[in-house]
């Protein structure tokens, strides 16, 4: 049986177990909070996603700092959801695929969202594994099922993609699977995919959106408010051209 540091690869999770450095591969779903009290989801993970602790509970707090290491992404964990399903591993090595097979991928990265767009939803703020997801959580869902690891929040996907051009109806330079990102002029703050046509589909909340997956357009044409509201934060758009190493980023 293989060893890591102290620990033999699938040994069961312990609490005692659970020590800055330690990776841990999970069985169930657990979802990763913002901060060490109160709510707050930041973001959900899968099982067989793989944790890496970065703090042990310090007295008084309740909560693991951790790391999902396939994109990179902090977050606090209650110790207790674990106990059961999750068992040591190595870190995962990043599957880097170059820019030919992320398009061969994207049919499947379309086909994901569409069938989450069919399924009951509604917008839950963190959700990655839905049916209910976040702007970047469908997004970053829809390419690691495909093998593309993408980072987790809009802004953060903006920088990584190649930026392409665009404008409310000038959109012939995008190309199905492209993201299109929304926001204020400091900062991104929503993230759609691009169907191709103008169209776009995207998770969006209650004030301004359908509060779940819909589709909108980028058509002056179109007066829906969902549609008007975006077009007037649309900040720009980006093709996924390579895969997130699983750093984390700023």
């Amino acid at each position: 049986m293989a060893r890591l540091g102290r620990l033999a690869e699938g040994t069961p999770v312990a609490l005692e177990l659970l020590q800055p450095g330690s990776s841990w591969r999970l069985s169930a779903p657990v979802d990763l909070i913002s901060h060490w009290q109160g709510p707050g989801l930041a973001t959900q993970a899968a099982a067989g996603r793989v944790f890496t602790v970065l703090e042990p509970v310090q007295p008084g707090r309740q909560r693991l700092r951790v790391c999902l290491r396939e994109d990179g992404y902090p977050g606090w964990l209650d110790p207790m959801r674990v106990l059961g399903h999750a068992r040591a591993c190595r870190p995962p090595q990043p599957r880097l695929l170059d820019a030919s097979q992320i398009t061969a991928a994207l049919p499947a990265v379309l086909a994901f969202a569409e069938r989450a767009r069919q399924q009951p939803n509604h917008y839950l703020w963190g959700g990655t594994l839905g049916p209910d997801f976040d702007c970047s959580g469908l997004i970053q869902a829809a390419f690691a099922q495909a093998g593309i690891w993408v980072p987790r929040d809009a802004y953060q996907q903006e920088r990584f993609c190649q930026p392409v051009a665009v404008a409310p109806g000038c959109y012939s330079l995008l190309r199905p699977g492209d993201l299109i990102f929304f926001g204020r002029p400091q900062r991104c703050t929503h993230v759609g995919l691009y169907l191709g046509g103008g169209r776009y589909l995207h998770s969006s909340g209650r004030e301004h959106g359908r509060n779940g997956i819909g589709i909108d357009g980028l058509d002056p044409q179109l007066l829906d408010p969902v549609s008007v509201h975006y077009r007037l934060e649309l900040r720009g758009a980006g093709r996924v051209i390579r895969c997130h190493d699983g750093s984390t980023l700023p």
